[in-house]
């Protein structure tokens, strides 16, 4: 009598909600938010679109999720969002610039993810264990409650490693429109003539983002520090 030799079955990869989320990442950063819908997630996974709804329940749910995903990246960049046992008042600065430019690093890999989170509203669990790590090293560095729900505040959305820029590559000055620009505001055309830049890799187009960021963190991180030693000389 014969025997049947059994045929090997390809086996799915279980859907889970990390790969459902890992998948409207990777539509989101090649196609955009406008282009995450639930048909192309379930295209992308190769499921039926009903079969997603077992992990996240719609498309908001979706859209919160990859905002904390990207979170979780923010998390692994900074090395664990808890402040660090050797943070004092000589490196609370340094240690709260690093966190906050790794912040920026992954939101520079992720850029839709600003005007996301803005449209979201509340933070989620990741974003505020950012935040709240972020006011750990600021208390450990000696900073009082109060100051450090001023500096809040001020940081902004520097906190969460963006700011929110006006005008785009579009907006870029032309000799013809700095001339016309001088007639009607002279100062301002002079400093744009100075500080006009011509480097495609920038975001702004017209002047170098990375600078202008890091630039302003400085400048608050400075004020803040000048503050903490006045309050320490009380």
């Amino acid at each position: 009598m014969a025997t049947r030799t059994a045929t090997p079955t390809s086996r799915r990869t279980p859907l889970t909600r990390e790969r459902v989320l890992q998948a409207a990442l990777a539509i989101a950063d090649h196609d955009g938010i406008p282009a995450l819908t639930m048909r192309a997630l379930a295209e992308r996974l190769g499921v039926e679109a009903m079969s997603l709804y077992h992990h996240l329940p719609n498309k908001d749910a979706v859209l919160d999720g990859v905002i904390e995903a990207v979170f979780a990246e923010v998390e692994q960049e900074v090395g664990g969002f808890a402040a660090p046992d050797d943070v004092d008042a000589a490196t609370w600065a340094l240690a709260l610039r690093g966190r906050i430019l790794a912040a920026r690093r992954v939101l520079l890999r992720h850029p839709w993810a600003p005007l996301l989170m803005n449209q979201r509203g509340a933070a989620g669990p990741n974003a505020m264990r950012h935040v709240d790590g972020l006011v750990g090293v600021m208390r450990a560095g000696g900073l009082s409650h109060d100051l450090i729900h001023h500096a809040l505040h001020a940081f902004g959305s520097r906190l969460f490693g963006y700011v929110q820029e006006l005008g785009d590559d579009s907006a870029t000055p032309t000799p013809v429109a700095l001339e016309q620009l001088a007639m009607i505001a002279p100062h301002l055309a002079a400093m744009l003539g100075d500080v006009v830049h011509d480097e495609p890799d920038t975001t702004l187009g017209w002047c170098d983002d990375q600078f202008e960021f890091e630039f302003g963190l400085d400048l608050l991180l400075e004020g803040l520090e000048r503050r903490r030693r006045a309050e320490a000389g009380r």
